[in-house]
């Protein structure tokens, strides 16, 4: 099952037997099957919490919900350190973790690296595992992305000082306690609270 957030409702995509589960609106979706005026309307419609579109084939679902955007992919991370602090950014007003775009000659991994080292000043990071990616949609230059997000949980074990990449409208970087993510939580992106989930 796929979850797309739109700020912060969500539109989940799944089989028919995910959506019995649904409490809200439920669309079942055949191939050939435009979803553009229903996305434009729940887009629009901010009374709309969810809904749910339930198909037989998922994939092919997700494929022609896709074609409403511009796609683009993005990796980072959830960083800890040795005390079990988690590597925080504060861009745009919000909370959010180290993430960017995946450039053409480099894999998801690299990426996720590479992001995490460039807006955070630090190095010699360690992959640990991978984690469920998360999708959300904006709106940029007049039209619509789709973009998914790959997170991996990383270790760092350095004392580097951070230093936010500022041209990327970083403010701030620090470590946060695990048990202090309160304010973490009250002003960041629906999407980043599903990656916190990976903290228990």
């Amino acid at each position: 099952m796929y979850k797309v957030f739109f700020k912060d409702r969500a539109i989940f995509l799944g089989d028919k037997t995910e959506s019995l589960n649904f409490h809200g609106m439920v669309y079942l979706w055949t191939e050939g099957n435009s979803l553009e005026a229903i996305v434009t309307d729940f887009d629009q419609d901010e009374n709309k919490t969810a809904l749910f579109f339930a198909a037989e084939d998922v994939e092919a679902l997700f494929s022609e919900f896709k074609n409403q955007f511009k796609y683009i992919e993005a990796a980072g991370g959830l960083v800890f350190n040795q005390e079990n602090e988690i590597l925080a950014i504060h861009r745009l007003g919000r909370w959010d973790l180290p993430k960017g775009k995946v450039e053409e000659d480099e894999t998801i991994s690299e990426a996720a690296i590479r992001e995490v080292e460039e807006e955070c000043g630090i190095s010699h990071l360690q992959l640990k595992e991978e984690l469920e990616s998360t999708y959300h949609t904006y709106w940029m230059n007049n039209s619509w992305v789709l973009k998914r997000s790959y997170w991996f949980k990383m270790s760092y074990s350095g004392n580097e000082k951070l230093v936010p990449q500022t041209e990327e409208d970083i403010e701030k970087v620090i470590w946060i306690p695990t048990n202090q993510l309160d304010e973490f939580k009250s002003n960041t992106y629906a999407s980043i609270l599903e990656v916190l989930k990976n903290l228990a």
